[in-house]
């Protein structure tokens, strides 16, 4: 059977778990199999920098963090269905990939 593999990246947690939802509502409604969403494993990009410009003065740092989550659907392929999941507005900030499988 063929489907499609939907990836969902983005470093807001929100944004992928509203796109995720509408996808779910999308296969409830067409009556398609649906496998996920699968939380894949959030990859952590760190940064430690000095908060002195200089380098004088006491030894204090500043650490970020940008968090990249991913999910993973897997979607029983339908011609209305995917028609259905193309058309869902994707907020900025947020990467699709939809591939298919055999």
């Amino acid at each position: 059977m063929q489907k499609a593999r939907i990836k969902l990246t983005s470093s807001n947690i929100d944004k992928i778990n509203d796109i995720c939802s509408h996808i779910t509502e999308i296969a409830e409604k067409t009556g398609v199999t649906i496998r996920g969403p699968i939380p894949l494993p959030t990859k952590r990009l760190k940064l430690t920098t000095r908060k002195s410009p200089c380098g004088n003065g006491k030894a204090t740092w500043e650490r970020y963090e940008l968090r990249v989550h991913k999910r993973l659907i897997d979607l029983g392929l339908d011609e209305r269905a995917l028609r259905l999941v193309m058309r869902v507005q994707i907020p900025e900030g947020l990467k699709i990939e939809i591939e298919m499988l055999d």
